[in-house]
């Protein structure tokens, strides 16, 4: 039995019907949960992420199986095998990031990639000018990873590169973009507030209220 076989049945052990129907709800019904508790989830493939660990090798195969996978938890593996993993991950290796950023999309998988994503960063600065290029996208999930690929990072955060793709996604409808342009800004002013109170002054007039009210909130 391979490790797919193996998680697979120890997610049908722990299905539990009436918590699937209230998570599938949640994500307003675009997929389908064996109804697992994030705890128990994890517990289920802790040793198998563990001896992943110590091959440092990415098994994509596997990856990419569980991605295909219906159920919602298998998407959530993935998140928690790259983020466990994320100081493996190469450029080269986008390709496959990207196709999950692509399919199975909404905001509960693409918070996840944004940081995975922006890791690679660190080693590799051509992840910046890919996110220069997403943050242009006609696919506005690509642009979100794009605005909050920098979360978390405090004083290494490249302010120069997070004002241009945030001016680049300036006069947006969509929800999800406006909320992470002022969710990235809100982040940020925990390390650097007068650079935040200056960006909002700035381009005041062409932030979507949401925005403003998000950057603001400890500022």
């Amino acid at each position: 039995m391979d490790k797919l076989d193996n998680i697979k049945k120890a997610f049908e052990n722990n299905r539990d019907d009436n918590n699937a129907e209230l998570m599938s709800k949640y994500m307003r019904n675009l997929f389908s949960f064996y109804g697992i508790k994030t705890p128990t989830r994890r517990a289920i493939y802790k040793e198998l992420l563990k001896e992943e660990k110590k091959s440092k090798v990415i098994d994509w195969i596997f990856l990419n199986k569980c991605w295909n996978e219906e159920q919602r938890e298998f998407q959530y593996l993935v998140i928690d095998y790259l983020t466990g993993m994320k100081k493996h991950l190469v450029c080269d290796d986008m390709k496959y990031l990207r196709a999950y950023a692509k399919s199975k999309q909404w905001w509960d998988t693409i918070d996840g990639l944004d940081k995975i994503i922006g890791s690679i960063a660190f080693t590799d600065s051509r992840i910046n000018d890919l996110m220069l290029e997403w943050s242009v996208d006609e696919d506005f999930w690509l642009r979100r990873i794009a605005i909050d690929h920098q979360l978390g990072r405090k004083e290494k955060t490249d302010t120069e590169l997070l004002e241009q793709i945030l001016v680049n996604n300036f006069g947006s409808n969509e929800f999800f973009i406006n909320k992470a342009i002022g969710w990235s800004l809100r982040e940020y002013s925990k390390t650097d507030s007068k650079w935040v109170r200056d960006f909002v002054k700035r381009h005041y007039e062409k932030m979507d209220k949401l925005s403003i009210r998000e950057a603001s909130k400890y500022i």
